[in-house]
């Protein structure tokens, strides 16, 4: 008797990623997996009484989209708190967004915008005035961290974490002051970010079971962009096990919605070497199951190699301590069969490290041990080498989507051209994936970097990287799903659409390979499916949603107005398309071609010089703001 499918999709064009079988017509799955993929015939012959059958309607169906490296943990932890400007396309738009959750948020809370975006997005390109934050609000605190070279703080903020004339300069940092010697609102990271970390610490948490709700709510925002899995790579002020009690019991109910394997993040400088040696005492690598599994240590691995990428500020020189301090983790590592994922932006950095872990080499074979570097936006060839010579990795990230504009001011253009060199790397062969870095650095939206990778451009629209260093959008969407399966050790387990596979796959609301590169940034999910549950639907397929969500917590999040990236819950109930697309703005009406977004439509590519006429003989408003 043949086997009979729990779930099938049929009618699609399916992008497998297979190399044997790149495409398919539909797909049966039973037990979280594939069953059969292949034509209509063969698929559906599978179906039984109590199959569930989704016609995909002729759209494209894609692996499910894996994140080489995002707080997720800590991410979730907050997310119900955080006003997010990803996305958002004027600071005109953003700040009404802030006055209007200025006005909900009872005290003591604060409101907070924690990265995500930067200034470059802006239509204004600038970041708003302390007079701009205090006027809008005169009383509630505000907290605003611009990725991670500043945060702005309203004087309400000031107070509530007590920075006075009487405050000392804290290591690493600057608080600027007025000519009396009174903090402005300013916070510098000079060279590090750990005063940014340490004032956002200062500011109300969100009791258990909010965090519980929060959590979900930060996976289901993911989902409605077609992430299955990610990998977490810890973070500043993020201790385990106690902060990791949330996601743990989540996971135990099977309420996780994401696939997820963590890396553990140090925390105090100097006591690195204990926390691994009770880590390893008290953990194993790889425990847990296909949703929530260990995945050995980092990113953070001994603070005195940790180069932060605050392109603003010269490159920072790591001190003479490094090579020991790193030995010693390493070593701990190593002999425990420990991966580990490290932080490095800089190619200093990254070669004295290699000096290390060759080291270490000579002593305790590296050999099986999937480690790797984060970020690289600098490294060199001969780093490239000496790491698939070790038989390590890189994971890259879009910072340079963020940070471009600035890495360009202090370095220049040419320098910029592979920052970081992912075609150089991918045609060495090695081990390279992408991801996001988010939620501080840089926006979770995983079709930012899609598009950075394809385009080579910077979501202030700064064309850094030419052509000839871009991917193409197959190997773009490879760095998405199956090359992140090394960085956890599951490689042959997910990230294709592939017979025993794990069932995880997006129905994206445009098809990633015919659209323009100019929409690639603006893509949502339709359907997504992790292990073939249906984990969010929405348009054709809201009715196959089997998520089961309560409204964010607490009842003033901002999560119930604006829900996530470019503030879509705004746009809620308009074609998806729609959602992506518009953006509120100040004007009476918006026109019938472009929505609001007259800027977008004024520098869009249109076949005359005079766009503002053009358009408005075509019967256009925008030529009326």
């Amino acid at each position: 008797m043949s086997e009979t499918a729990d779930l099938i999709l049929h009618r699609g064009q399916f992008t497998t990623l297979n190399r044997a079988q790149p495409t398919a017509s539909a797909v049966a799955i039973k037990d979280g997996r594939f069953l059969r993929v292949g034509d209509e015939r063969a698929v559906m012959a599978l179906a039984g009484p109590m199959t569930k059958i989704i016609d995909v309607g002729g759209r494209r169906v894609l692996p499910g989209l894996i994140d080489n490296h995002i707080h997720i943990i800590r991410g979730g932890l907050n997310f119900n708190l955080e006003l997010r400007w990803d996305g958002v396309k004027s600071l005109a738009d953003a700040m009404a967004m802030l006055k209007r959750q200025v006005d909900i948020t009872p005290a003591p809370q604060w409101v907070r915008v924690v990265g995500g975006f930067t200034e470059h997005q802006f239509a204004e390109k600038r970041l708003p005035t302390l007079e701009e934050l205090n006027a809008v609000a005169p009383d509630t605190p505000v907290f605003i961290l611009h990725l991670y070279d500043r945060a702005l703080l309203n004087g309400a903020a000031l107070r509530a974490v007590g920075y006075t004339r009487d405050t000392p300069e804290p290591p690493g940092g600057q608080i600027l002051r007025d000519s009396a010697g009174n903090p402005t609102g300013l916070l510098l990271a000079k060279p590090n970010a750990s005063i940014l970390y340490a004032t956002l610490a200062k500011g109300p948490k969100l009791p258990v079971e909010y965090q519980l709700n929060s959590t979900r709510h930060f996976m289901r925002e993911l989902n409605r962009l077609g992430v299955t899995g990610a990998i977490d790579a810890g973070g500043g002020f993020q201790n385990y096990p106690d902060d990791y009690q949330v996601i743990q019991q989540l996971a135990d109910a099977g309420q996780l919605t994401i696939r997820l394997a963590y890396n553990l993040f140090t925390q105090k400088p100097k006591q690195e070497k204990a926390d691994f040696l009770n880590w390893t005492a008290s953990s194993s690598y790889k425990q847990g199951d296909d949703y929530f599994r260990h995945n050995g240590a980092g990113e953070m691995l001994v603070f005195s190699a940790a180069d932060f990428e605050d392109f603003r500020q010269p490159r920072p020189e790591m001190g003479p301590e490094m090579e020991d301090d790193l030995d010693g983790v390493v070593r701990i590592l190593a002999q425990n069969r420990w991966p580990w994922r490290m932080h490095s932006t800089y190619d200093e950095t990254i070669s004295r490290a290699l000096d290390v872990f060759e080291r270490v080499n000579r002593d305790v074979p590296l050999a099986g041990l999937n480690w790797f570097f984060d970020h690289a936006e600098t490294i060199s060839e001969r780093s490239m080498d000496r790491i698939a010579a070790l038989g390590g990795g890189v994971a890259v990230q879009h910072r340079m989507a963020y940070q471009g504009e600035y890495f360009v001011e202090r370095y220049g253009s040419g320098a910029a051209e592979a920052t970081p060199p992912v075609a150089k790397m991918l045609s060495k062969g090695m081990k390279v994936s992408a991801g996001t870095d988010a939620t501080r650095v840089a926006s979770y939206n995983p079709w930012v970097s899609l598009a950075w990778l394809i385009t080579g451009k910077t979501v202030g629209g700064l064309q850094l990287t030419p052509q000839r260093n871009c991917l193409d959008r197959e190997q773009a969407l490879r760095m998405w799903t199956e090359n992140v399966c090394w960085f956890s050790n599951e490689e042959g387990k997910k990230g294709r659409i592939e017979e025993g596979m794990l069932a995880d796959l997006l129905v994206p609301d445009r098809d990633f390979f015919a659209c323009a590169e100019s929409e690639i940034i603006d893509t949502t999910a339709l359907l997504t499916v992790v292990g073939g549950k249906v984990v969010y639907g929405a348009g054709p397929f809201a009715s196959d949603d089997e998520a089961t969500l309560p409204p964010a917590m607490p009842d003033w999040s901002p999560v119930r107005s604006f829900k996530g990236y470019g503030a879509w819950g705004e746009q809620e109930g308009k074609p998806l398309q729609a959602v992506m697309q518009q953006q509120a703005c100040a004007c009476a009406k918006a026109c019938h071609v472009h929505g609001h977004q007259h800027a977008k439509s004024w520098a869009g590519n249109a076949p005359v010089s005079d766009f503002k006429s053009f358009w408005g003989a075509l019967g256009c408003a925008c030529w009326a703001v």
